[in-house]
């Protein structure tokens, strides 16, 4: 069965439509004129910015003119991740979604590779709210956003002069029942190590090691699991390959996007042919103590050595510098809340290790709900590749969105659920990055919350998303719709 058929259909069908329209963060274009297409296919005002992001207007029905406008905010791009086994072309291919089940539970995934339920399960149900003849509301826009997952490109650049409701609901948080008022800030963080290559020495042999079978996911959502980083298990590798075997780094690749915690990581060592034994017995022992110390939390980790074809080295000892940088750098939860129990207040995703002929580039996203613990963290971060003789760069920082609890849509989404379930619902902040905090900082003044239907996983091809909580959603939106305060 086609997941365009799930309950409720009106968003199903826009979601499926939606994975047939390749969308990679900076290469979203084929989704901005899908969606602007879809605005002017209904008859609604529709504007679309210089940079692509996307304003679609609908009036308010008979009777609700008098209720404030609300701002359905949802971005279009999504994660490009597929297993190495998965052939996936993200400019031209779908995504195959299907329909399976757990525990009694449906669910919606992807085969081998991102869904994009994040924010597509967002972006699905404002086209429903848009296109829908038959439900009560005060003035609606929507507003798409680009490039979120990679730098939240749209939200920084937004015009300050497009938007006119009073009211925000971001539709990309990702637990039905919660509803989200606060958010991390962020900042990139760049290294690189650059390096010429040489011949090896002569007598050397060529090996690969590989990393994988690692979960990865949202460095956000999910850093405080205690999942493997396939960089910093390849970093306790190669210190010893290249310090106690006088082995050689020839190119090291791991992690792809700097927000997705890294799952695979390849690098080609050579080292004496009569250490080679030697060699092997470091990766056995290796991986053996990683086993051992994720467990069950990312019970799928190998790391295996292969024969390869001779290639260049690098020179000197810039790759044991490198590997021994990655090694000590902090990654993962550096801090928890001291005011929301459960919640991280600051972390680093240590993303992205790459050689291309010229420079080893590494690259992490920092995280934090205080700006000074941000700031202390990547001097911490700093001070590691400085002294290993890295280039450093840090860009995009971000301050976090300031919970509000006094807010009135928040006062009144609380009573709606209670009305609707039974109970209230959980009023949560969050360690990943939204845009709220962006945009209100362009439109000040606006009210705003965030929720979503109940995803897992994101950022990784085992993203799925719950069936049963997306009509809750939805169910929920069109009723706070209903409801919006009054001017």
């Amino acid at each position: 069965m086609s997941i365009a058929s799930l309950k409720p259909e009106r968003v199903w069908k826009n979601f499926y439509a939606l994975t047939q329209v390749p969308r990679p963060s900076k290469k979203e274009h084929k989704a901005v004129d899908f969606i602007e297409k879809f605005g002017h296919d209904n008859g609604l005002e529709t504007y679309r910015d210089p940079l692509g992001n996307v304003i679609i207007r609908k009036p308010a029905t008979p009777g609700m003119e008098n209720r404030k406008g609300i701002i359905l905010q949802c971005h279009l791009d999504m994660v490009p991740q597929n297993n190495a086994d998965t052939p996936h072309d993200w400019e031209k291919d779908p995504v195959d979604a299907y329909e399976y089940e757990i525990d009694g539970e449906k669910w919606v995934k992807a085969r081998g590779t991102t869904l994009g339920a994040d924010d597509g399960m967002g972006v699905a149900t404002a086209m429903a709210i848009l296109e829908a003849k038959d439900l009560k509301h005060g003035p609606v826009e929507a507003l798409f956003t680009i490039d979120e997952e990679t730098g939240m490109t749209g939200a920084f650049n937004l015009e300050p002069d497009k938007l006119k409701g009073e009211i925000l609901l971001n539709l990309d948080s990702e637990t039905e029942g919660e509803i989200y008022v606060g958010c991390a800030g962020g900042l990139d963080a760049h290294f690189s190590f650059p390096y010429i290559t040489e011949k090896a020495p002569k007598g050397f042999k060529f090996f690969k090691i590989t990393v994988k079978g690692l979960r990865g996911g949202h460095s956000g959502m999910e850093i405080n699991e205690g999942r493997g980083n396939a960089n910093k298990a390849m970093a306790r590798a190669l210190v010893p390959v290249l310090r106690d075997l006088e082995g050689r780094l020839a190119s090291i690749a791991g992690g792809n996007l700097r927000n997705a915690i890294p799952r695979e990581c390849v690098a080609v060592v050579a080292v004496p042919a009569g250490k080679a034994v030697d060699l092997k017995e470091i990766i056995n022992y290796t991986r053996d103590a990683i086993k051992n110390e994720i467990g069950s939390v990312d019970g799928g980790f190998d790391m295996f050595l292969e024969p390869h074809a001779a290639v260049r080295v690098m020179r000197g000892g810039v790759a044991l510098r490198m590997a021994k940088a990655v090694l000590g750098c902090p990654n993962g939860v550096t801090r928890m809340s001291a005011d929301v129990p459960g919640l991280v207040e600051t972390s680093n995703n240590l993303a992205m290790v790459r050689s291309n002929g010229k420079a080893i580039e590494i690259d992490c996203l920092l995280r934090s709900s205080v700006d000074s613990a941000k700031n202390y963290l990547a001097e911490s971060m700093r001070s590691v590749m400085e002294l290993a003789g890295a280039r450093v760069e840090f860009s995009g920082g971000y301050s976090g969105w300031q919970p509000d609890m006094k807010s009135p849509i928040l006062a009144e989404m609380k009573r709606v659920y209670k009305q609707m379930y039974g109970k209230e619902p959980l009023v949560m902040a969050i360690h990943a990055g939204l845009e709220c905090g962006i945009i209100g900082a362009t439109y000040k003044g606006l009210d705003m919350v965030s929720i979503g239907p109940t995803l897992c996983s994101p950022h990784s091809p085992d993203e799925r998303v719950n069936v049963a909580s997306v009509g809750k959603f939805w169910d929920f939106v069109v009723k706070v719709l209903e409801n919006a305060p009054k001017k």
